[in-house]
């Protein structure tokens, strides 16, 4: 015979434990952080760090040597684009509110000094002119540095193996000059040539550009994470590496020093460059000076994200969405983004 009391007792689901809420420091259970979190609502009003498609400045890589978009295979999605293609692509970045576009030039010709850098009819130079004559709302920053531009693929003049620091300055500042010429909003040295910032800010001062802001380069790590953007820019160095002018990842105070001696200069933005693994350097520049700060978000960063949504690892949309808040709230005032296109469109709704 079936004992109904035990089969009672095996069916029936446990008891939940009595509620019980403790007394303790901190002012539990009058302070409870989970009632702001409760509703979207609520926790949007709430939000401490918001982004805007503002915030964005979209890399662009113009190319002499393409006649259609060409697709960069370590970033999905990001082309390498022609002249031609560039008033249609600013005009839908300007129509989804993003702040501003980064110019990075790769010339038909390249040599032992850069020469196309300051070309004034070079290919970031007509890339100027096409974008502001499309969308003249748009902030145009210019890379300012010979990497592309190269034979060597170093970002200076190059004698005895060697890049030389204070020869190098007088070609940024011609290419600094020469894109000041064409309509450039702002400026920003990338080499980590020491002094760059001075002598670009003399050579704009001296002839009627005393206006343009410069953006500097200021915290720039020789890190692996730049490898996609070396396919995307065709500026792999031919020899050795660029360790010798960028920073060590190990050193956090010299970042400082460094972003120091940029502000003296007379720079107007300071960036920290890559962004996710040096949010700490980011936390610390903002907390420091009070100028507005950029954070480049590189291509190694999206290249792994992209690859990991494209496995199905991560959500795409909401993971991209955390990255660029976290570089937010870490203290950028403004992020250099490939995802810029996608970013400003989820944030609008679509």
């Amino acid at each position: 015979m079936l004992d109904t009391r035990q089969s009672h007792q095996q069916t029936t689901a446990p008891e939940a434990p009595a509620a019980r809420t403790p007394q303790v420091a901190g002012g539990f259970p009058a302070r409870r952080m989970r009632r702001l979190r409760r509703t979207e609502g609520l926790r949007r009003m709430v939000r401490e760090t918001s982004l805007d498609p503002a915030d964005f400045i979209y890399p662009l890589f113009i190319s002499e040597t393409v006649t259609e978009p060409v697709a960069i295979s370590a970033m999905p999605g990001q082309s390498q684009l022609p002249l031609a293609a560039l008033r249609a692509q600013a005009r839908e970045i300007a129509s989804l509110g993003i702040g501003g576009v980064i110019l990075f030039g790769i010339p038909a010709h390249k040599d032992e000094l850069g020469s196309e850098a300051y070309n004034r009819d070079g290919i970031v130079q007509r890339a100027i002119r096409e974008i502001k004559d499309a969308a003249p709302e748009l902030v145009v920053v210019t890379d300012v540095c010979l990497c592309e531009y190269t034979s060597h693929g170093h970002c200076g003049l190059v004698r005895d193996g060697e890049v030389q620091n204070d020869e190098t300055l007088d070609l940024l500042a011609r290419e600094a000059l020469s894109h000041a010429e064409a309509g450039a909003d702002v400026v920003a040295p990338s080499d980590m040539m020491d002094g760059r910032v001075a002598a670009l800010r003399a050579a704009l001062d001296s002839t009627g550009y005393s206006h343009l802001p410069i953006m500097a380069y200021a915290a720039k790590f020789a890190s692996a994470f730049y490898g996609p953007f070396r396919e995307a820019a065709e500026s792999t160095p031919q020899f050795g590496d660029r360790r010798a002018y960028q920073m060590d990842p190990a050193n956090g105070r010299e970042a400082l020093r460094e972003v120091e001696l940029d502000i003296l200069e007379g720079a107007d933005i300071v960036m920290v460059k890559p962004a996710l693994p040096y949010l700490d350097v980011l936390a610390r520049v903002r907390d420091r000076w009070d100028l507005p700060v950029a954070a480049y978000n590189v291509s190694g960063e999206y290249a792994m994200l992209k690859a990991a949504a494209a496995n199905g690892w991560l959500d795409e949309r909401r993971a991209t969405l955390e990255l660029l808040t976290g570089i937010k709230r870490a203290g950028a005032d403004m992020i250099l983004t490939y995802h810029a296109l996608d970013a400003a469109r989820w944030l609008a709704g679509d």
